[in-house]
Protein backbone atom coordinates (compact mmCIF):
# COMPACT_ATOMS: atom_id res chain seq x y z
CA UNK A 1 0.00 0.00 0.00
CA UNK A 2 1.00 3.78 -0.48
CA UNK A 3 0.51 5.56 1.66
CA UNK A 4 0.87 9.78 2.51
CA UNK A 5 2.57 8.74 5.57
CA UNK A 6 5.00 7.09 3.36
CA UNK A 7 5.67 10.09 0.96
CA UNK A 8 7.79 13.32 0.51
CA UNK A 9 5.97 16.03 2.88
CA UNK A 10 3.99 18.43 0.18
CA UNK A 11 5.65 21.87 0.21
CA UNK A 12 2.32 23.78 -0.39
CA UNK A 13 -0.64 21.14 0.79
CA UNK A 14 -3.41 23.78 -1.33
CA UNK A 15 -1.93 22.48 -4.76
CA UNK A 16 -1.98 18.71 -3.80
CA UNK A 17 0.25 15.96 -4.34
CA UNK A 18 -0.38 15.83 -8.09
CA UNK A 19 1.02 19.51 -8.78
CA UNK A 20 4.53 18.33 -6.52
CA UNK A 21 4.51 15.32 -8.48
CA UNK A 22 4.25 17.03 -11.61
CA UNK A 23 7.45 19.37 -10.51
CA UNK A 24 9.17 16.78 -9.40
CA UNK A 25 8.67 15.21 -13.29
CA UNK A 26 9.15 18.40 -14.59
CA UNK A 27 13.00 18.47 -12.99
CA UNK A 28 13.85 15.28 -14.50
CA UNK A 29 12.97 17.04 -17.98
CA UNK A 30 16.46 17.13 -19.90
CA UNK A 31 15.25 18.79 -23.08
CA UNK A 32 15.20 22.65 -21.75
CA UNK A 33 12.42 23.49 -24.03
CA UNK A 34 10.01 20.24 -22.99
CA UNK A 35 11.39 21.59 -19.37
CA UNK A 36 10.05 25.17 -20.21
CA UNK A 37 6.89 23.87 -21.70
CA UNK A 38 5.85 21.69 -18.71
CA UNK A 39 6.48 24.31 -16.62
CA UNK A 40 3.79 26.63 -18.24
CA UNK A 41 1.24 23.89 -18.12
CA UNK A 42 1.71 23.10 -14.83
CA UNK A 43 0.99 27.26 -13.84
CA UNK A 44 -2.00 26.69 -16.31
CA UNK A 45 -2.97 23.75 -13.82
CA UNK A 46 -1.97 25.86 -10.35
CA UNK A 47 -4.03 28.77 -11.97
CA UNK A 48 -7.29 26.94 -12.32
CA UNK A 49 -7.06 26.16 -8.65
CA UNK A 50 -6.04 28.96 -6.69
CA UNK A 51 -8.69 31.66 -6.82
CA UNK A 52 -8.60 34.63 -9.06
CA UNK A 53 -8.64 38.15 -7.10
CA UNK A 54 -7.49 41.57 -7.84
CA UNK A 55 -3.96 42.11 -10.32
CA UNK A 56 -3.13 39.91 -12.66
CA UNK A 57 0.40 40.24 -12.68
CA UNK A 58 0.22 40.01 -8.73
CA UNK A 59 -1.42 36.81 -9.21
CA UNK A 60 1.45 35.34 -11.97
CA UNK A 61 3.97 36.40 -9.80
CA UNK A 62 2.94 34.19 -6.99
CA UNK A 63 2.36 31.08 -8.66
CA UNK A 64 5.72 31.17 -10.09
CA UNK A 65 6.71 32.06 -6.72
CA UNK A 66 4.96 28.84 -5.84
CA UNK A 67 6.21 27.00 -8.79
CA UNK A 68 9.86 27.55 -7.90
CA UNK A 69 9.21 27.06 -3.66
CA UNK A 70 7.57 23.35 -4.84
CA UNK A 71 11.29 22.26 -6.44
CA UNK A 72 13.16 24.09 -3.90
CA UNK A 73 14.15 26.73 -6.66
CA UNK A 74 15.79 24.00 -8.63
CA UNK A 75 13.83 23.71 -11.53
CA UNK A 76 15.82 25.09 -14.23
CA UNK A 77 14.22 27.44 -16.29
CA UNK A 78 13.50 31.02 -17.94
CA UNK A 79 11.16 32.40 -15.40
CA UNK A 80 9.29 34.93 -16.91
CA UNK A 81 8.81 37.11 -13.69
CA UNK A 82 11.67 37.59 -10.92
CA UNK A 83 10.84 34.83 -8.17
CA UNK A 84 10.80 35.75 -4.97
CA UNK A 85 11.87 33.24 -2.41
CA UNK A 86 9.23 32.30 -0.22
CA UNK A 87 10.89 32.02 3.25
CA UNK A 88 12.28 35.42 2.97
CA UNK A 89 9.14 36.89 1.66
CA UNK A 90 6.76 35.33 3.98
CA UNK A 91 7.47 35.23 7.78
CA UNK A 92 5.94 32.27 9.64
CA UNK A 93 2.93 33.71 11.47
CA UNK A 94 2.48 33.75 15.20
CA UNK A 95 0.02 31.54 16.85
CA UNK A 96 -2.95 33.55 18.09
CA UNK A 97 -3.65 32.79 21.80
CA UNK A 98 -7.08 30.56 21.83
CA UNK A 99 -8.89 31.53 25.20
CA UNK A 100 -8.83 28.55 27.50
CA UNK A 101 -11.91 28.31 29.99
CA UNK A 102 -12.26 25.35 32.01
CA UNK A 103 -16.48 25.00 31.83
CA UNK A 104 -18.12 22.58 34.16
CA UNK A 105 -21.01 21.75 31.83
CA UNK A 106 -20.18 22.54 28.65
CA UNK A 107 -23.53 22.14 27.24
CA UNK A 108 -24.74 25.15 28.98
CA UNK A 109 -21.86 27.39 27.65
CA UNK A 110 -19.33 30.12 29.61
CA UNK A 111 -21.48 33.15 29.51
CA UNK A 112 -24.23 30.94 31.29
CA UNK A 113 -21.21 30.33 34.13
CA UNK A 114 -20.42 34.03 34.05
CA UNK A 115 -23.80 34.81 34.27
CA UNK A 116 -24.78 32.50 37.57
CA UNK A 117 -21.07 33.71 39.28
CA UNK A 118 -23.36 37.48 38.80
CA UNK A 119 -26.12 35.66 40.67
CA UNK A 120 -24.46 34.26 43.38
CA UNK A 121 -22.83 37.85 44.17
CA UNK A 122 -26.23 39.74 43.98
CA UNK A 123 -28.89 40.72 46.99
CA UNK A 124 -32.21 39.07 47.17
CA UNK A 125 -34.87 41.13 45.26
CA UNK A 126 -36.51 41.81 41.77
CA UNK A 127 -33.42 42.60 39.93
CA UNK A 128 -32.12 38.83 41.02
CA UNK A 129 -35.51 37.04 40.42
CA UNK A 130 -35.47 38.52 36.90
CA UNK A 131 -31.80 37.73 35.76
CA UNK A 132 -32.52 34.24 37.74
CA UNK A 133 -35.22 33.71 34.78
CA UNK A 134 -33.49 34.78 31.99
CA UNK A 135 -30.26 32.91 33.16
CA UNK A 136 -32.32 29.94 33.53
CA UNK A 137 -34.76 30.14 30.45
CA UNK A 138 -31.36 30.49 28.72
CA UNK A 139 -29.99 27.69 30.17
CA UNK A 140 -33.51 25.42 28.49
CA UNK A 141 -32.24 26.86 25.15
CA UNK A 142 -28.89 25.54 25.13
CA UNK A 143 -30.21 22.23 26.54
CA UNK A 144 -32.48 21.99 23.54
CA UNK A 145 -29.96 23.03 21.25
CA UNK A 146 -27.10 20.68 22.73
CA UNK A 147 -30.03 17.18 23.50
CA UNK A 148 -33.51 18.18 22.75
CA UNK A 149 -33.99 14.78 24.39
CA UNK A 150 -32.39 15.74 27.82
CA UNK A 151 -35.00 18.33 28.70
CA UNK A 152 -36.04 18.47 32.26
CA UNK A 153 -36.89 21.49 34.12
CA UNK A 154 -35.88 19.98 37.42
CA UNK A 155 -32.44 19.01 35.96
CA UNK A 156 -32.05 22.59 35.07
CA UNK A 157 -33.45 24.18 37.96
CA UNK A 158 -30.35 21.44 39.95
CA UNK A 159 -27.95 22.74 37.50
CA UNK A 160 -28.91 26.54 38.70
CA UNK A 161 -28.74 25.19 42.33
CA UNK A 162 -24.78 23.96 41.95
CA UNK A 163 -23.87 27.11 39.95
CA UNK A 164 -24.95 29.17 42.41
CA UNK A 165 -23.33 26.97 45.83
CA UNK A 166 -27.49 26.65 46.63
CA UNK A 167 -28.07 30.35 46.58
CA UNK A 168 -31.04 29.99 44.55
CA UNK A 169 -32.45 26.74 44.72
CA UNK A 170 -35.97 26.61 43.18
CA UNK A 171 -38.50 24.05 42.30
CA UNK A 172 -40.26 24.20 38.82
CA UNK A 173 -43.61 25.78 39.71
CA UNK A 174 -41.46 28.79 41.64
CA UNK A 175 -40.32 29.92 38.31
CA UNK A 176 -41.82 30.86 35.09
CA UNK A 177 -39.64 28.90 32.59
CA UNK A 178 -40.57 28.50 28.77
CA UNK A 179 -41.89 25.47 27.80
CA UNK A 180 -39.98 22.51 25.85
CA UNK A 181 -41.70 23.10 22.42
CA UNK A 182 -41.15 27.33 23.17
CA UNK A 183 -37.25 26.17 23.66
CA UNK A 184 -37.20 23.94 21.02
CA UNK A 185 -38.54 26.70 18.82
CA UNK A 186 -35.97 29.23 19.29
CA UNK A 187 -32.99 26.62 18.48
CA UNK A 188 -34.76 25.73 15.08
CA UNK A 189 -35.62 29.87 14.65
CA UNK A 190 -31.86 30.42 15.63
CA UNK A 191 -30.64 27.92 13.09
CA UNK A 192 -32.88 29.11 10.19
CA UNK A 193 -31.43 32.50 10.78
CA UNK A 194 -27.95 31.27 10.43
CA UNK A 195 -28.35 29.28 7.17
CA UNK A 196 -30.04 32.46 5.63
CA UNK A 197 -27.19 34.44 6.72
CA UNK A 198 -24.97 31.93 4.91
CA UNK A 199 -26.77 32.48 1.69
Amino acid sequence: MDYNTQRTKLLLPEYGRCIQDMVEYAMTIDDRKERQRCAFTIIDLMANMQAYSGNEDDFYQKLWNHLAYISSYKLDIDYPVEIQRIDKQEKKRERVPYPQKNISRRHYGAIIEQLTHRLNDMEPGEERDNLTRLVANQMKRNLASWNSNALDDEKILEDLAEYTDGKISLLPNEIELISDREALADVWQQGASKKKKKK
